[in-house]
């Protein structure tokens, strides 16, 4: 979907169409702007039925935004400012200042998520749910699916879906998962790409490693200290060379990937690997000037995580902490248990003791914890990738024990 967060309030605010904005920060402040509004033009009537008439200037703007939050999504014209997903506010105001700034409506966005996977399943029953805004469909087998190598199929798509919700869709067509990944932002907004294996080399190795979803930034750093900047320059190495340098099973899925080969197929159901909660705190706390805060925090993190698993039937053996502190440095621990468990007291037990092998003499910006290996009654316990979102790399686990734990989680001393 197109800037999913922003078009759904789009559809809310259609004057706000082709302004930058940017969505995160707080609450909704639609009361406050009726008081506003009231107050400017008293001989109207302002209300719920009535957001399509607000004048923009009433709008709160990204420059007049305090706090520790993040941008969700920004409206293309946001963009083109520099500002993206997951940037700091206070930095995206910096860019952007007088972009409108409106908070997630979580309620909106999930209702028409469910309606715009719905109307997919009605013409391509083969689907994999990728997340709110994102999935996967298989054309091979549904009817005109191949008609100009998946163009017809695509347009249809997009028409049922704007007629459904009222929203674009950017499309990517080609043999696999990775290329269509891949395709889908050639041509957003309300695009749709299609490529073949014969393409590869004209649309694919042109670009930056970094549009192979799967390199992050640290692995596109590495790379481009060896001189490889784009995804051409990536498949003229060897493999050997990758996997001297990335370690056998990332160095080998490097070369594939750089060859635009992908078998993993269009799987329309899945189980998670992982549950987690964290949270970004409105300002940087310590563990021993902040200990009762910090300690309320992580038991409510644990709690949440523990009923997210009873809720949903799981269970799980890794239990671990992520850290995020004052300089946005991530710390990383885990640790895996004999049985698995949904049990808030046991994954406060066992997260606390994550705890002792981080440096806790920092002040902290992101507190998170995390349930991995999970299981259902009767199954086996799976595998998983490490709670720093790399299946490939993985943060040192040990670490010396900091004194400052026990100030903030004294049952631990």
């Amino acid at each position: 979907m197109d800037a999913f967060y922003a078009s759904v309030e789009l559809l809310r605010y259609p004057q706000l169409k082709g302004l930058p904005m940017v969505i995160g920060g707080g609450r909704r402040r639609e009361t406050e702007m009726f008081e506003r509004l009231r107050a400017a033009y008293p001989e109207r009537e302002w209300g719920p039925d009535t957001l399509d008439r607000i004048p923009p200037d009433f709008f709160p703007r990204l420059k007049d935004y305090a706090g520790r939050g993040v941008a969700t999504t920004a409206t293309y014209a946001a963009r083109q400012f520099g500002v993206g997903s997951a940037m700091g506010l206070m930095k995206a105001a910096k860019l952007c200042p007088d972009a409108i700034l409106l908070p997630v409506d979580f309620d909106e966005v999930k209702r028409l998520s469910r309606l715009f996977k719905q109307t997919i399943l009605e013409i391509a029953p083969v689907m994999q749910d990728r997340g709110v805004d994102e999935v996967y469909i298989d054309f091979t087998d549904v009817p005109g699916g191949q008609r100009e190598g998946g163009r017809v199929l695509a347009r249809l798509i997009q028409k049922s879906i704007f007629q459904a919700t009222g929203l674009t869709c950017s499309i990517g067509v080609a043999p696999n998962k990775l290329l269509a990944k891949m395709a889908s932002e050639f041509h957003k907004p309300n695009g749709i790409s299609i490529v073949m294996p014969d393409d590869l080399q004209a649309l694919i190795w042109p670009l930056p490693c970094r549009k192979i979803n799967g390199i992050g930034p640290k692995a596109d750093a590495k790379l481009q200290g060896f001189g490889i900047h784009t995804i051409g320059e990536l498949a003229a190495r060897e493999p050997p060379w990758l996997i001297a340098h990335f370690g056998k099973s990332y160095g080998a899925w490097l070369h594939e990937a750089a060859w635009g080969r992908d078998d993993r197929p269009v799987e329309t159901e899945s189980e998670p690997v992982s549950m987690s909660r964290e949270t970004t705190f409105d300002r940087d706390l310590h563990a021993v000037r902040d200990k009762a805060e910090l300690g309320a925090i992580f038991t409510r993190l644990c709690e949440q995580v523990a009923a997210d698993l009873q809720r949903k039937g799981y269970s799980g053996r890794t239990i671990g902490i992520k850290i995020r502190y004052d300089n946005f440095q991530i710390a990383t621990r885990d640790t895996t248990i004999d049985l698995a468990t949904a049990d808030a007291a046991t994954i406060r037990r066992q997260a606390g003791l994550c705890l002792k092998r981080v440096d806790l003499s920092r002040r902290i910006r992101l507190l998170g914890v995390r349930v991995g290996k999970l299981v259902k009654p009767g199954t086996e316990s799976r595998t998983e990738s490490p709670y720093s979102g790399s299946a490939h790399t993985r943060p040192p686990r040990d670490k010396a024990s900091d004194d400052h734990t026990d100030l903030l989680f004294p049952e631990l001393g």
